[in-house]
């Protein structure tokens, strides 16, 4: 099939696959060269493939994009509109030519899905239909549908081959890119793998609940299993995400199977996965530009120890070494606390907490001797060390999104001459839903308290010789 120079511009027609993937090819290269002529040249500032993803840098937010950077942007997005309608109206030309709904157009925003999508096309043959054949065509045999077996692992095998790849770029996409934890990543992504699964395995005929369920849930877990092996996540916190994960997963593969008993709308599945592909990566954009601040909680956890404050307070303000741990939260992974030295004394004094990953560092603000110590936290080591086949990985949620803003120490006289010891934990996370994952870090905080109050209690009522 041969194509003229204003075939790149009328939306009529069809393309065939290899005149496609010559024109995509040609045009990417010359957008990049372009593109990074510009940069260079007018504006000073170098320019690779990994600029698409961020193309401006320290700016959180699009509506914070100010002076020399709104007009690089806008100078590049201009640059790009020829581009982008001249890649709109061929990959709906190639659509129409493999027969494929021209909903699917929407996959050529979505980033690394849209690399998927263009290899796909340059791929798929073409499918040439009269319009009375397209009309007449049952449900089972659309294109989609033509992929998948008819035995049940067959179709189980092809619908994971497909959901688990997008679900991990959507995934890289939120972790990675966006730095998203939030609803894009932890709800919106698992369901709709789950429905995706599911309404793929029942694409040839319909599946039973069961099914539906066991094929989404799998997805999911086959998802997680690659983010371990391609270095994205650890086990510690896959394990924590399974329990929101799962569930959700299992409802959406649920919800397919009411979808495929319904034929009216079983006859949209192409389209209506179509959507759910843009579902979650549309979540995770939306966090990233609408961003929220993060809630401060607070945590306090209490013991009583048989001593006077004096003597509690030498232990509270820099405690001995704390023997190892046997909780199996720590012996997981989670950071703990193993000593902590003071700087001086009174206000303005320095207390470091040594933990497993680091140490805190606490300026105190508040030495009421020995009644209350209070301080701010301006450094926070790694909440936790994953477990993973590598020497060492670093995933964004390593780094400011469990901060600890400060604690204290109050120490409340007993009638019985004891002293009962609390301490507290102010914190925020940037995690979603922040009811969920605040379950986790309340008791992990909830956990470190007692291993230092434990410790400090044990030194105090400790025999002398």
């Amino acid at each position: 099939m041969k194509i003229q120079l204003a075939d790149l511009w009328r939306p009529a027609g069809a393309i065939d696959r290899g005149p496609y993937a010559l024109v995509g090819i040609l045009g990417f290269a010359l957008k990049h060269n372009l593109d990074r002529m510009i940069a260079t040249w007018g504006f000073g500032r170098p320019w690779g493939l990994f600029n698409y993803l961020e193309p401006v840098r320290d700016v959180a937010r699009i509506t914070e994009v100010r002076g020399g950077e709104a007009k690089f942007l806008g100078t590049m997005v201009a640059i790009s509109l020829p581009f982008i309608w001249i890649g709109v109206v061929l990959t709906m030309k190639r659509l129409r030519s493999a027969a494929f709904p021209p909903q699917l157009v929407a996959l050529f925003f979505v980033p690394f899905l849209n690399l998927l999508f263009f290899l796909a096309l340059c791929i798929v043959p073409e499918r040439n239909q009269s319009p009375e054949t397209s009309n007449r065509r049952e449900r089972n045999d659309s294109s989609l549908a033509r992929l998948v077996p008819d035995s049940t692992l067959g179709s189980a095998a092809v619908s994971l081959l497909i959901t688990v790849p997008l679900g991990f770029a959507t995934a890289w996409l939120g972790a990675q890119v966006l730095a998203n934890y939030g609803w894009g990543v932890f709800v919106a992504l698992p369901f709709t793998m789950g429905f995706a699964a599911a309404m793929i395995h029942g694409l040839r005929q319909p599946r039973s609940l069961g099914e539906c369920i066991w094929v989404a849930c799998l997805s999911v877990l086959l998802l997680g299993a690659a983010l371990l092996g391609l270095v994205i996540e650890g086990i510690v916190c896959l394990a924590m995400a399974a329990p929101i994960a799962l569930p959700l997963a299992a409802f959406g593969g649920a919800c397919a199977y009411w979808a495929q008993r319904r034929r009216w709308l079983h006859a949209e599945a192409p389209v209506l996965l179509s959507a759910l592909l843009l579902f979650a990566p549309g979540v995770e954009w939306i966090e990233h530009v609408a961003a929220r601040p993060s809630p401060t909680f607070v945590v306090r956890t209490s013991i009583d120890v048989k001593a006077p404050p004096e003597k509690v307070w030498r232990q509270v303000i820099a405690f001995s070494e704390i023997p190892p741990p046997k909780e199996w939260m720590f012996r997981a992974g989670i950071a703990y606390p193993m000593r902590a030295e003071m700087s001086g004394s009174g206000k303005g004094a320095e207390r470091h907490c040594v933990f497993s990953t680091g140490a805190f560092v606490e300026p105190i603000e508040v030495w009421d001797q020995p009644h209350l110590l209070k301080f701010s936290v301006t450094s926070n080591p790694a909440p936790l060390e994953e477990w993973t086949p590598y020497s060492h990985i670093h995933p964004p949620h390593l780094r400011g999104f469990l901060v600890s803003e400060g604690g204290q120490f109050l120490l409340t006289p007993l009638p019985n001459g004891g002293t009962r010891l609390e301490g507290t934990t102010w914190y925020q996370h940037g995690l979603w839903p922040s009811a969920y994952w605040r379950f986790w870090s309340d008791a992990i905080i909830h956990r470190i308290h007692l291993r230092v109050l434990t410790h400090i209690r044990d030194e105090v009522e400790k025999p002398t010789d």
